[in-house]
């Protein structure tokens, strides 16, 4: 894990004990690395309730409950599907805030609606569910990378 992920997950994890919080995800694109980099740390089991890699559709609808409709409509790289993916993370793990991450980190698969690099994310909690999307660049494992980042970045910012 790169030095600065590490940061963040350590931070991360302090904060979330800190506050007595609870974190658990959803991860398409990223295939467990937001995990992953939590699980590295220390004291994560306090903290981290756990992930679901759900990579295809099929396993967004089964495991997470987003309705088929919703990635007919919208696709699976959409606000709609993030925000439900999130949601239903939070709803399996029981934790107090749930993240998810859904995108296209190519090479492949891209469309000029909807370009390689395109990532949503959503946040999920108790309060709200609240998504925003990122467009990264590079190659596939930098995309992925940057979605790791930005995603402990985000669940760092809801702990302060």
């Amino acid at each position: 894990m790169k030095a600065n992920l590490k940061q963040l997950a350590e931070k991360l994890v302090a904060e979330a004990s800190l506050k007595g919080l609870t974190v658990s995800l959803a991860e398409s694109c990223t295939g467990g690395m937001i995990a992953s980099s939590l699980t590295d740390i220390p004291g994560a089991s306090g903290v981290f309730l756990g992930s679901a890699v759900t990579y295809s559709n099929e396993a967004k609808i089964k495991i997470l409950g987003v309705d088929a409709g919703t990635i007919a409509e919208h696709g699976a790289v959409s606000a709609l599907c993030a925000e439900k993916m999130a949601e239903g993370a939070r709803r399996i793990f029981g934790s107090d805030v749930a993240l998810s991450v859904t995108g296209i980190a190519g090479p492949d698969g891209g469309s000029e609606e909807k370009p390689v690099g395109t990532v949503w994310f959503g946040m999920s909690t108790k309060e709200a569910t609240n998504t925003f999307k990122k467009k990264f660049s590079g190659k596939r494992a930098d995309i992925r990378n940057s979605a790791v980042k930005e995603a402990l970045v985000s669940l760092l910012g809801r702990m302060q």
